[in-house]
């Protein structure tokens, strides 16, 4: 019976030698890892800023952008809790406010100080809209004011903390009608617009209120009316980069990116007005 050991051992030895010398010619930084930049934005930026990234990876291959989506509440929640993130892209200026030191006090109430210095701006700026179910409006809905009538069961809002939420409750207090749709208990309350978007979709409620860039992106809600002028407070993203990044470099380059005629003209498509 032959012994097997010695030959198995010089193989080993062999493909580790062979290895050593391949890694010893190849350049410094051949198997560094790809960077990677972290953005928590708006839910209503899903589609323009999912497509943005797919633009930005011809322009910089050797990074990646990590997306996370959700309501701007949310988003600041998971900020001021520790979540790494290097740009938050806020739908409403309340929540960036709230983590950026030079905001008013009455609003940063916690003194927290997120925000990197010099890297906020305003991106773009949306439209609220009142939809209904895609050719599903017999009772004909077609103003905010319909939702206090008796052509409304139920009317899809987000929640206080979401920032069209917060327009919405801005409009029917200036048509007098929040406390009594409160009181008729016709609000069905969502956790970001996605949600209101889903449940208008798929006909759980009679009709909701959205950005203008979501119905756009949507095949299964129709626009029935825009928010009455003036009824709330001008609609702009505000963006900033923030201090726990870590990579400041990388992020900045996705900032200018997002400023460039390229991202412009998909937020443009998509129904943002960019700023």
């Amino acid at each position: 019976m032959k012994v097997r050991g010695s030959s198995i051992f010089k193989r080993v030895a062999f493909t580790a030698a062979l290895a050593f010398a391949v890694l010893s010619v190849l350049p410094v930084g051949s198997f560094a890892a790809s960077k990677s930049v972290t953005v928590f934005a708006a839910a209503s930026m899903t589609e323009s800023l999912n497509e943005i990234v797919g633009l930005y990876k011809t322009v910089a291959p050797d990074v990646e952008i990590v997306c996370n989506f959700d309501s701007s509440g949310t988003l600041k929640t998971q900020i001021q809790e520790g979540a790494d993130c290097d740009i938050f892209i806020s739908a409403g200026q309340r929540q960036m406010n709230q983590i950026d030191i030079t905001a008013d006090p009455k609003v940063n109430t916690e003194k927290l100080d997120f925000v990197l210095p010099g890297t906020r701006f305003n991106i773009v700026s949306n439209r609220v809209v009142l939809i209904v179910p895609k050719g599903r409006n017999p009772k004909e809905i077609k103003d905010f004011a319909d939702a206090a009538t008796d052509k409304v069961s139920l009317i899809a809002l987000g929640n206080s903390d979401v920032p069209v939420g917060q327009y919405s409750e801005e409009i029917y207090k200036k048509l007098n009608l929040w406390d009594q749709l409160n009181a008729q208990k016709k609000i069905s309350f969502a956790s970001n617009v996605k949600e209101v978007l889903t449940q208008v979709e798929a006909g759980a409620v009679d009709c909701g209120v959205v950005y203008s860039t979501d119905a756009a992106t949507s095949k299964g809600v129709d626009i029935v009316a825009d928010a009455p002028a003036g009824s709330h407070a001008p609609i702009t993203y505000p963006a900033a980069i923030l201090k726990r990044t870590k990579d400041e470099t990388a992020a900045k380059a996705f900032v200018e990116f997002l400023k460039s005629d390229a991202s412009k003209n998909v937020f443009k498509r998509i129904g943002f007005a960019a700023l």
